[in-house]
């Protein structure tokens, strides 16, 4: 064998079409466009159109609600925090808040808040500012001597106010 033997096997190298080259190269004039109209053209297709058929977007109920008050709360829980505290990420003699746990990278960001849940347990004293947190999360936190502090407004019943 020589280096001039070396050849590719047939059909590894496919050249690409060319289009509107001629009648006889098989993809001439229209270049496989089919004639005239809106697809024949370059940059424009009416995009779900069924030919004066309702579409099939349009003939589906529309279902659900998007509430643009909801507000994203990030989740943490404390076996998570415990761990960063372990890991001496976290200053247990500070306050520790969104901003906080954002700068010790424990957090990638605050979203609208933060939000402490009550997996794991917590075994330092430490003083918290939350914009919620669950009973249990508060719970243990007391137990283990902190404070949590809730920075969201508390929740009222609007139908006992009416």
């Amino acid at each position: 064998m020589k280096l001039s033997d070396i050849a590719d096997n047939s059909g590894a190298r496919k050249k690409r079409m060319r289009v509107g080259r001629g009648i006889g190269s098989g993809k001439g004039k229209t270049s496989g466009r089919g004639g005239k109209g809106q697809t024949a053209r370059s940059g424009v297709r009416i995009k779900g159109f069924e030919g004066g058929q309702m579409p099939l977007h349009r003939r589906l109920p529309k279902r659900g609600f998007h509430n643009v008050f909801r507000l994203e709360f990030v989740e943490i829980n404390l076996d998570r925090l415990q761990e960063a505290i372990d890991a001496k990420l976290v200053d247990v003699g500070s306050v520790i808040n969104a901003e906080s746990l954002v700068k010790a990278r424990v957090l990638r960001r605050a979203k609208d808040g933060v939000r402490l849940l009550g997996r794991g347990e917590i075994k330092a004293k430490l003083n918290i500012e939350v914009h919620g947190a669950s009973k249990s999360a508060i719970a243990a936190v007391e137990k283990a001597g902190g404070t949590v502090k809730i920075l969201a407004p508390a929740k009222t019943d609007e139908g006992a106010a009416a």
